[in-house]
């Protein structure tokens, strides 16, 4: 028995495993976040309150997600990384559970502020594991991988929430879900003991953790204008994810499964476009014009969905949303290994978890401006038309910094 654990620990030790570990956390911390949002139209019946506010709990996940970010590459040098992620999943699990225990709208944005708290040191935790363990020719497609875990549990959010409440209902969703982050945080234990041989346990974790990351990022004249571009971004990629259900089940009469599904291909094309999009920027474009061609990607996507009619095919439909997830979601892995590159030596989840608060803090505004616009518009056509604009007037930022030949054009190596 002790050999069998001694076996998985060392398997999971490896690169590969230190890969299978970090993105199968990550996949399920992500499900975590989009489950509401997956089932938001019945949500919004059960407490009789709008669907659109789906994007106040948005909000309020990112709301924890940034402090919690923020702290975490101090948390991650203190405890350790793979701990870190244990936490967060407890923590995440909490949030779930306390929604079941409490459905009033006080009760499920407690759980949302909860699930952001777990949520936010996770991808500064795997940034860490991952800068000690992989080849540097190799990192923007590894990180890439790593990061379809988020795409990949919004796969998983689509296709197994609605179901899940179709069959019991809010409560069995919830409740599933949080188990499952408790299993995945017990099958986490095996490597801790080699992963977080790096822990420092007398580090000093003081108030002034807070802010010294982004510090760090916004003092850094390379780092800063990558997390600056990403704050647009994550405002895309969670709009897309948190309004599509809604969006498909109201306006073009979608059922909660059908829009659902919809969501998961959507999703499906971020786990897709993270890896090829890494790929390519390893081999040929680099960050900046990569970057670049994702944000035009977004704007055109975007602008098309909101142009949708409850007459356009389905199958037209599910290829323009997959187009959307490949660009939407699938910006991020080629982000990170830029960061964790340009990062001080031994800095890589400080100064991903500094530019992290930057593109939580988008992910936070934007569902909030895209809401309200909706509401003024009393459509979310004119939420994703908005994204659009702001998404295009990126890319063309990007785009001139790629031909001056700032620090945006570089490439990942």
């Amino acid at each position: 028995m002790l050999g069998a654990r001694g076996g998985i620990a060392a398997a999971l030790s490896s690169p590969w495993g230190v890969l299978a570990v970090t993105l199968a956390i990550q996949a399920l911390m992500s499900m975590t976040v989009i489950t509401i949002p997956a089932m938001a139209p019945a949500v919004a019946q059960a407490l009789q309150v709008s669907p659109s506010l789906v994007g106040a709990y948005v909000g309020l996940v990112y709301v924890g997600a940034t402090v919690a970010s923020s702290i975490g590459g101090p948390l991650v040098l203190r405890y350790g990384a793979l701990r870190v992620s244990q936490f967060g999943l407890l923590a995440c699990a909490a949030g779930m559970a306390l929604s079941a225990l409490w459905p009033t709208l006080a009760g499920i944005c407690t759980g949302a502020l909860l699930v952001g708290l777990g949520y936010g040191p996770i991808t500064p935790a795997s940034s860490h594991l991952l800068a000690r363990t992989t080849p540097p020719e190799r990192a923007a497609l590894v990180f890439s991988i790593k990061q379809t875990g988020v795409p990949l549990g919004g796969v998983m959010a689509g296709a197994i929430v609605p179901p899940l409440v179709l069959a019991g209902g809010v409560d069995l969703a919830l409740w599933s879900v949080a188990a499952g982050c408790i299993v995945c945080a017990l099958l986490a234990q095996p490597p801790r003991a080699a992963l977080d041989a790096d822990r420092d346990p007398t580090r000093a974790v003081s108030p002034g953790s807070l802010w010294r990351p982004v510090r760090l990022v916004l003092g850094h004249p390379q780092l800063a204008p990558l997390a600056a571009y990403s704050f647009a971004f994550s405002a895309m990629q969670m709009c897309l994810a948190a309004f599509l259900v809604t969006y498909l089940h109201a306006h073009l009469g979608y059922s909660l499964v059908a829009a659902g599904a919809a969501l998961s291909v959507a999703q499906a094309g971020g786990v897709v476009g993270r890896v090829a999009w890494g790929y390519v920027a390893d081999r040929w474009l680099g960050t900046g014009r990569m970057l670049a061609a994702l944000a035009a990607l977004m704007a055109v996507c975007a602008a098309a969905t909101a142009a949708l009619q409850a007459g356009v095919p389905r199958p037209l439909v599910l290829v323009l949303l997959a187009a959307f997830g490949a660009s939407a979601t699938g910006w991020n892995g080629v982000y990170l290994a830029e960061v964790a590159r340009r990062a001080p030596p031994g800095m890589a989840g400080t100064a991903t978890g500094g530019s992290l608060a930057i593109t939580f803090f988008g992910v936070v505004l934007g569902p909030l401006l895209f809401s309200a616009v909706s509401a003024l518009f009393d459509s979310e056509r004119a939420g994703f038309a908005m994204l659009a604009v702001a998404v295009a007037a990126c890319a063309w930022r990007l785009w001139r910094g790629t031909r001056t030949g700032g620090p945006p054009a570089a490439a990942a190596s």
